[in-house]
């Protein structure tokens, strides 16, 4: 038993609840003698009234029913009164029975009085609750702006409840797809109709906002009701997290605006906590590119399994700083290191690794703008995206890391740019450093994240705040989306399911078309099409039109997360085809945009650069574009076996590219 606090407040609770005993077992007795009582009858009442009620209050103090504070009295502490009284129901036969043989107490009294007991003690409880509440809130929810709320299950019910105590919101109606639903009400709230009816009952009640009260929805049920509010002319507001709104003490916060994430309609993340924990927790890991969209977001996952310190190596300075500043406020217990380093100077590499000895690397340093890459920049493309990440790895190699988690691209499935051909330049070379120093190495693949630098949505923000047009290259091109949250959480889960040598491939879902999120973005910022136009400016230069992910049945494999494939095993790379790749990677000699194309082409034989760009093999000679008639060149692949040609891919389980993505 715990001691409790004889506050003014606890000393109230107790003499009240001393009045109910006096008045349970008094009117119980007297009940007993239909309200008729003689005067040994009466007797017999003031003699075992002290030993009642001293027995019930022992029990009340000891299940702790004076911790609980009365304007906040739920259901459980219905269930403490319930077990308190049960227990003293007990205890009182079997006093009175050891006293002289119960004294003729009538045994009725001893099943009406608890029953009275819990009607008097708990309903006490709540119409106070009831007083406190109502005249707290009664004048704020006056004050509140109408809101309907879409839906009727137990996420409406705790959101109308929060709600309530809210100056900002006065909840007027529920709205629910069941129609057997319609009539009745939660918590004094009438369900007031279906979703179809949302226009008709805004109308009626002069409601301008609808919050999406359905935490389990899909994202086509979450479209459906942007939708509707949308032809209504209605605000549509959802919250984010209702779990983690009703803990937040800025509960009222949480509740925002319709964004595109819940629209795109990703499924919840769930991560292997366990071993995760194994791999991180107690280990110093480093993430180079750790400024970046992904790069940051995987800090901060990381942070959560409480590593023994972080090394952050980012060659940004201020992206550096931003990042750390961010994990020292959320986690003022973690050691940072942020180490401001090029992944191209193996000599600052080695001096990280030989100071701080990571054990798990997670290299997410990368550039990814594809049509920057392809012209002016094709040289620093191969430098950052294939030399850097081929130097973190014989780092890691030399300094007997655990584990090296590389960060790829969907870019890198039969890839027609040139940063897409160095990404998968770097997943071979992986591999074959794999094969050579038995360092464990992980690469995922995945699509674009949703407000990542360099991604479409910051731009179209952009150009919806100018006020349009919103510039998209082509109405039928596609793409992949996955917020950033979640393709880092699925970073870190297949690093720790990988064993080495694997290709993870991301389950991204349906692709989208551009156009489509173009229009979702003007709607959600509140326009139309009249007033903020598209303008189609046709396809870039390395630009597909389809992006490629390899994740069917026919080219990957399932794991045990839902989310996760891997990629199907091929013929590794030889020793010969590593020496080549080498000696080009180690030349500093200027190379020119198309004579990169050109080596590209013939290291990674399923690289297609675009027809309207020169390509320059590695003799000086000018390759004819692909599809054109052209003498075959054969290059040593997979472990000296049979040499193939640049046009031909050395994985066989490649899916052909859609004919619309021919250029």
């Amino acid at each position: 038993m715990r001691r409790i606090a004889l506050g003014p407040q606890t000393l109230v609770a107790i003499a009240f609840d001393t009045l109910v005993a006096v008045g349970a077992w008094s009117l119980a007795f007297i009940a007993r003698y239909q309200f008729s009582v003689l005067p040994e009858q009466l007797y017999l009442l003031y003699a075992t009234l002290p030993v009642v009620v001293a027995v019930e209050l022992a029990c009340f103090i000891y299940f702790g029913l004076y911790r609980g504070i009365w304007r906040y009295a739920s259901m459980y502490d219905v269930k403490r009164i319930v077990t308190a009284v049960g227990a003293s129901a007990l205890i009182i036969p079997i006093v009175f029975l050891l006293w002289r043989h119960g004294l003729g107490i009538p045994r009725v009294l001893y099943f009406i009085n608890p029953l009275l007991l819990i009607l008097f003690m708990g309903g006490g409880r709540i119409v106070y609750r009831w007083f406190k509440e109502h005249r707290q809130f009664s004048e704020l929810r006056r004050q509140g702006r109408p809101v309907l709320l879409m839906g009727a299950g137990d996420g409406a019910r705790r959101l109308l409840l929060e709600l309530e105590r809210s100056p900002s919101w006065q909840v007027i109606g529920l709205l629910d797809d069941n129609p057997s639903k319609v009539g009745r009400d939660i918590a004094g709230c009438v369900v007031m109709g279906t979703w179809d009816q949302v226009m008709g009952i805004a109308r009626r009640t002069d409601c301008r906002h609808v919050i999406f009260a359905t935490p389990g929805a899909d994202a086509q049920q979450r479209r459906r009701a942007f939708d509707l509010c949308e032809k209504a002319g209605l605000e549509l507001m959802v919250v984010p997290d209702l779990d983690q709104m009703i803990g937040s003490p800025k509960r009222m916060s949480e509740i925002r605006h319709i964004e595109l994430d819940d629209l795109l309609g990703r499924d919840e993340v769930h991560l292997d906590t366990s071993g995760l924990s194994q791999q991180l927790t107690g280990k110093i890991v480093m993430v180079t590119g750790a400024g970046g969209s992904i790069g940051s977001e995987l800090c901060r996952q990381i942070a959560r399994f409480s590593p023994q310190a972080m090394v952050l190596f980012e060659l940004n300075e201020f992206a550096l700083y931003q990042i750390s500043e961010n994990l020292e406020r959320l986690h003022p217990e973690l050691r940072i290191w942020p180490v401001v380093g090029d992944i191209k100077e193996h000599r600052r590499l080695v001096e990280v690794f030989e100071r701080f000895k990571p054990s798990v690397v997670f290299h997410a340093a990368a550039y990814k703008h594809v049509p920057m890459l392809e012209e002016l920049n094709s040289w620093e493309a191969v430098r950052n995206n294939t030399i850097g990440t081929r130097l973190v790895a014989e780092t890691c190699a030399a300094y007997k890391v655990e584990k090296l988690v590389f960060v790829s691209t969907d870019k890198a499935v039969n890839p027609t740019n040139v940063m897409g051909a160095t990404k998968r330049l770097a997943e071979l070379i992986l591999q074959r450093i794999h094969l050579r120093t038995g360092l464990p190495v992980v690469m995922v693949r995945f699509g674009n994240v949703l407000g990542s630098s360099g991604s479409v949505i910051p731009k179209f923000r952009e150009q919806i705040a100018r006020g349009g047009p919103i510039t998209v290259t082509h109405p039928e091109i596609t793409r992949y989306f996955m917020s950033i949250t979640e393709a880092a959480q699925l970073v870190l889960q297949a690093g720790q399911m990988g064993e080495g040598n694997e290709i993870f491939v991301l389950e991204m879902g349906e692709p989208m078309r551009i156009a489509d999120l173009a229009r979702d973005m003007i709607r959600l910022s509140g326009f139309t099409e009249d007033d903020i136009g598209i303008q189609y400016t046709g396809l870039r230069p390395g630009e597909k039109l389809f992006e490629e992910l390899l994740a069917s049945d026919e080219t990957t494999l399932p794991t045990r997360h839902p989310k996760l494939r891997i990629s199907r095993t091929t013929d590794p790379v030889s020793g010969e085809w590593e020496s080549a790749v080498s000696n080009w990677l180690e030349s500093r000699k200027p190379v020119s945009d198309s004579q990169v194309r050109g080596w590209l082409r013939r290291f990674v034989p399923e690289y297609a650069p675009p027809a309207d760009l020169e390509v320059i093999d590695p003799n000086g000679a000018r390759i004819a574009p692909s599809g054109q008639d052209e003498p075959v060149k054969l290059v040593l692949v997979a472990g000296g076996g049979e040499p193939v040609s640049p046009n031909r891919g050395n994985i066989a389980a490649l899916k052909p590219r859609p004919e619309s993505d021919a250029t």
